[in-house]
């Protein structure tokens, strides 16, 4: 267990610096963070309304509120929220406010095929997912798996080839650069706003975008940190020919 040390406290966190435990946070957990960040220590009104705004959201819910929600909550738009937390809205902002996306899911819990799966029986394969239902290795991606998921989140089908080209970019992006990129990065590359990246992913960016694209934020992680691997059995058509 790593410890980070600040104003004469010590706070039990993770390998990447969150919080394990939302209830020992303080706002000296806050600022101290946001110098290893080098933001500025000195937070400002908006930057703790939006850490508050989480937390609130996080405590009535046990879920990190999605990205769209603070913003509303907050009146921000992306840019501002980018120059608040420049390392990202989960590896900064919510970094900040003690949470993290690690247990926001019971643990051992599945993820059972739809009963109203299309039964197009074109070819069947197992995928390995962590206790969040995302795929415990992005080798084992296809576009099958991100129509079977897209299916059970209840996304419009077909997807748009403006879905996939999200998609793509995630992934093409984590080959070259070894992680995921930030909701900005995204919507910045895409010429997208907020609002149009919520239309194509009410999840959210993280449970949502990148799910469909067979990553996960925290992807170094291993099984022991994320909690036992499942498998999960599906059946699914492929995607059609103008998106590959």
């Amino acid at each position: 267990m790593a410890s980070f040390n600040f104003g004469g406290k010590a706070y039990n966190v993770d390998p990447l610096g969150f919080l394990l435990d939302p209830g020992q946070w303080d706002e000296d957990f806050a600022v101290g963070m946001a110098a290893m960040l080098r933001m500025s220590p000195e937070l400002t009104g908006e930057h703790w309304n939006v850490i508050y705004s989480i937390r609130t959201a996080f405590a009535k819910t046990g879920f990190i509120p999605p990205v769209y929600q603070i913003c509303r909550t907050n009146g921000l738009r992306l840019p501002e929220l980018r120059t608040l937390f420049p390392a990202g809205y989960w590896r900064g902002a919510c970094k900040l406010a003690g949470v993290n996306y690690l247990g926001n899911c019971p643990e051992g819990a599945r993820l059972p095929l739809p009963a109203d799966y299309p039964p197009t029986p074109l070819r069947e394969r197992t995928y390995e997912i962590d206790r969040r239902g995302f795929l415990v290795r992005s080798e084992d991606w296809d576009e099958q798996f991100t129509l079977f998921k897209a299916h059970e989140m209840k996304m419009p089908q077909p997807l748009t080839d403006r879905h996939w080209q999200i998609i793509y970019f995630i992934r093409d992006s984590f080959q070259q650069h070894a992680a995921v990129p930030t909701v900005y990065e995204a919507c910045e590359a895409n010429h997208l706003e907020l609002e149009d990246l919520e239309r194509l992913f009410p999840d959210g960016y993280h449970r949502g975008a990148v799910k469909l694209a067979g990553l996960r934020l925290r992807w170094s992680d291993q099984a022991s940190q994320t909690g036992p691997r499942q498998s999960h059995d599906t059946t699914a058509g492929q995607a059609g020919g103008d998106n590959q």
